[in-house]
């Protein structure tokens, strides 16, 4: 009987939202979605399978990254087949204090809780109490369900009961726990069974906390409210550039994918533009680390004060930045692009009795049938930065395709930094018999040591690098040296390849995790070394 109560509740909450919708001109995209969303789930729990699947194939069409306007008409077209599981006259509300949505859920970022618990009074009223603080909430009354659920929602929080009908949730957690703590996603176990032994097994298991039942709802909206304090700490220290405060390289790939995305369901078009700060290393140079250091987070703030809302402004490497613009093609970026150029060069900056402007060089491109992939938007926002480099810095240029054959005939530079001496020797000597497979211009140098190499003048941002780096030198480790690279130089034209005698995967790992394209443990036959140099120059010049 319980079961009909919520099916009959569910379709009121179709009825109701559709009916919402139609009185409202537009409904963006991102809220149809969560629509589905929630439908797919709540029709789940509770065995209304025609409706999960229906609500499951129309979320397929629609993307929660969009604001895309859907027109009554489109919407209603769209949803049409859902319409047929909605009975014409819908009554008793007795429940809607329980399971109502909230208009504010539609705009919940982050903050998806997913209740596992077969007691469906207390999930439902938990459900209500959650949903009223403007959390989107999913339930499921089985661990099969809920592991699905997990999958296929993505959860940002678990309420988790260790007794279900079917596993036990101890066992859950051993299955999602890893998931979890990749994504920051707390874990609050939920039990009668308040025993000091499940509180250890749980707490080592990886649950981040143990509410016994009976719930005391208002230690338990604290709680979660902390948590998920704490949750937007972390994230923001791991997706947030620590000196600038802009966006880092992580959420910068996050967001391209979410777009490009978008773009091939949708067509909707957005322009990725990169910047480069002229001359900036001889900022460093003249001015020293710590004026660099201000000049950067300066550009950063001028930007994110230009910017619209809904523009993402990203530190891509060193001074390099990349500004995405959703809903914009590359002309309309322009205007936006010319006001930060004046902003920023208008901008005087003082040192030891010194005044100096400091201006920078974009690339532009926009989604297009030709470039629906990150990597080909950035090779292309790249090409258009190189070539405003090229042609006197200062400006902003949009992409062509023109520039392709040009940016390829940039020089090739290999450097070797190994402080065996016999070890640079013998890979210079081999790597000037080596004939390249693309007509390109090379030129090989060998360094000693990590401070020999940066303090030399080994580096124009006219050309393109292969760097074959030394993982142990007595002067400076060559994770260092590679810390250095990724921070102070531009990556688009850098790749760097780790010479290594440490077979442990750990440290393989950490130089893959701190910018390395690649490792090559020595010893190494001198054909296996250039068939990776070989496979590093079809990276560079991809």
């Amino acid at each position: 009987m319980i079961i009909e109560k919520y099916k009959h509740l569910v379709e009121q909450r179709m009825r109701s939202s559709l009916d919402e919708w139609a009185s409202r001109d537009f409904i963006e995209e991102k809220e149809i979605y969560r629509f589905l969303h929630n439908l797919k789930g709540t029709a789940g729990t509770i065995g209304m399978v025609e409706i999960e699947n229906e609500a499951a194939h129309k979320l397929e069409l629609f993307s929660d990254a969009s604001t895309r306007p859907f027109t009554y008409s489109e919407w209603h077209t769209l949803l049409g087949s859902l319409f047929e599981h909605i009975p014409l006259s819908l009554s008793d509300g007795s429940l809607s204090n329980v399971l109502a949505e909230q208009p504010s859920l539609a705009e919940q970022e982050g903050k998806r809780i997913l209740i596992i618990d077969d007691d469906v009074e207390l999930a439902a009223y938990l459900k209500g109490l959650l949903e009223e603080r403007g959390y989107p909430v999913n339930i499921a009354l089985t661990a099969e369900r809920g592991l699905k659920l997990f999958y296929d929602w993505k959860p940002n929080m678990i309420l988790l009961d260790i007794l279900l009908p079917d596993t036990n949730g101890m066992e859950v957690l051993k299955q999602i726990v890893e998931k979890s703590q990749q994504e920051h996603s707390p874990i609050i176990v939920i039990s009668t069974n308040d025993t000091r032994e499940h509180r250890i097994h749980a707490y080592r298991l990886g649950a981040m906390d143990f509410f016994s039942k009976p719930i005391d709802e208002e230690l338990l909206l604290a709680l979660i409210d902390n948590r998920f304090l704490i949750k937007q700490q972390w994230e923001h220290s791991i997706t947030v550039d620590e000196l600038t405060g802009a966006y880092n390289r992580k959420h910068f790939n996050k967001v391209m994918h979410q777009l490009i995305s978008n773009f091939q369901r949708t067509d909707q078009v957005f322009t990725l533009i990169f910047m480069d700060l002229d001359h900036f290393k001889q900022v460093n140079d003249t001015y020293g680390h710590l004026m660099g250091d201000e000049v950067l987070r300066s550009f950063a703030t001028i930007v994110m004060d230009a910017k619209r809302e809904g523009d993402i402004l990203c530190r891509y490497g060193g001074e390099e930045f990349a500004l995405i613009l959703p809903n914009t093609d590359k002309s309309q970026a322009l205007d936006l692009l010319q006001h930060i150029r004046e902003q920023f060069y208008a901008h005087l900056f003082l040192s030891a009795g010194h005044s100096f402007h400091v201006a920078f060089t974009a690339g532009i491109t926009d989604s297009h049938a030709g470039n629906a992939h990150p990597e080909k938007m950035v090779e292309e926002a790249d090409q258009a930065l190189y070539a405003g480099k090229v042609s006197g810095r200062n400006q902003a240029v949009l992409f062509s395709p023109q520039m392709v054959s040009a940016q390829k005939e940039q020089k090739l530079n290999i450097v070797i930094v190994d402080d065996d001496p016999l070890i640079r020797e013998i890979v210079v000597s081999q790597l000037l018999q080596w004939q390249p497979s693309r007509a390109i211009q090379v030129s090989i140098k060998g360094y000693e040591d990590g401070i020999q190499f940066l303090q030399s003048e080994w580096y124009s941002e006219q050309n393109k690098y292969i760097i074959l780096l030394d993982g142990a030198m007595p002067t400076m480790d060559g994770v260092e040296v590679l810390n250095k690279l990724r921070q102070e130089y531009p990556e688009r034209n850098i790749v760097v390849a780790m010479l290594t005698a440490r077979t442990n995967q750990t440290d393989i790992i950490h130089a893959l995790q701190h910018g390395a394209d690649d490792y090559i443990i020595k010893p190494f036959q001198m054909t296996e070394l250039v068939s990776r140099v070989e496979r590093l120059v079809n990276k560079i010049y991809k």
